[in-house]
């Protein structure tokens, strides 16, 4: 019986407060939405970094025939084979914690055929056309650790034939810096957002509390708890963050289908993506977070106008 006159007195309070309500279900949708945005951002961000990571390399650029403004590389000739196998030993006895095991030795050959002709057709690189001839040697490293590189770069540094290391990483660490920029401005904006949803969820039940101030002394006069009278009032905000923060989820699973599943993972199949998965993980989340948040938001609001 009280329980029905609970869910009666919050039905009431919702018919009487429909557009509050909705302004609260809408603010809460508008927060929820950018911090679900930042968290499937950054994951976005970690299954790249995990994925890429793991299999970038640093590659190890012997020197060229001809000039070169690399110190190691003053008789101006590339090293030959038994250099290389010096090089290689030089890794694997002053690097055996940092490099794996394989090293990979990429001819000019090979670069020309399977890397440089597929970026640039033909050969054809700043109005010249280049050739095998044109290309350097060099060595790829699996690191057992990425974050090592520059142990690799200070053991090479000094190696007659190396005349420059490069980290892939280098490639990718710009581009996620910027995404963790952007990371940073969806955060920031959704702290904005759920103040205003505090704000405008503590007057939305201030304003439902005061409206019925006479109901509520009259059930208090008849013997109600404390429990009673405000339960209605909380379950009216709970529900509006509830619903709010479902349809944040929603539209979440939505952009994550219409513009990743179905445009960028089948245009871009060498980077992987976050799928409607990771929004399951993260949309229970949001609610509960939106759900408690609106509790205490009402239950601090109503301490002052309900007070026994």
């Amino acid at each position: 019986m009280r329980f029905r006159f609970i869910l009666s007195e919050t039905w009431t309070n919702i018919r009487r407060n429909g557009s509050m309500i909705l302004s609260v279900m809408l603010v809460t949708f508008i927060s929820f939405l950018f911090i679900g945005a930042s968290v499937l951002m950054q994951a976005q961000i970690t299954q790249a970094k995990g994925d890429w990571y793991d299999k970038v390399e640093v590659v190890v650029w012997l020197c060229p025939d001809g000039s070169s403004q690399s110190a190691n590389c003053a008789s101006g000739k590339a090293p030959t084979q038994e250099e290389i196998v010096d090089i290689e030993q030089t890794i694997t006895t002053q690097l055996p914690k940092v490099v794996s095991s394989d090293i990979s030795y990429v001819s000019r050959q090979e670069f020309f055929d399977n890397t440089f002709t597929k970026r640039y057709p033909g050969g054809v690189y700043q109005g010249r056309t280049m050739t095998p001839a044109d290309m350097q040697d060099s060595l790829r490293l699996q690191l057992t650790d990425p974050s090592k590189y520059t142990q690799v770069s200070e053991v090479l540094s000094g190696v007659n034939g190396v005349e420059d290391v490069q980290d892939q990483r280098q490639i990718f660490d710009p581009v996620f810096a910027v995404l963790n920029r952007a990371t940073a401005v969806t955060v920031a904006l959704a702290v904005v957002m759920i103040v205003v949803a505090v704000l405008l969820t503590g007057t939305t039940i201030r304003m439902s509390a005061a409206s019925r101030r006479n109901e509520t002394e009259i059930m208090r006069f008849v013997g109600a708890s404390n429990l009673v009278i405000r339960l209605p009032f909380v379950l009216e905000g709970a529900l509006a963050a509830f619903l709010g923060s479902l349809l944040s989820g929603a539209v979440l699973a939505g952009m994550v289908e219409v513009f990743i599943t179905r445009w960028l993972a089948q245009t871009i199949s060498w980077m992987p993506f976050i799928t409607m998965r990771t929004v399951a993980v993260i949309t229970p989340g949001l609610v509960l977070g939106a759900v408690l948040l609106s509790v205490v938001v009402s239950a601090i609001s109503l301490r002052r106008y309900l007070k026994a």
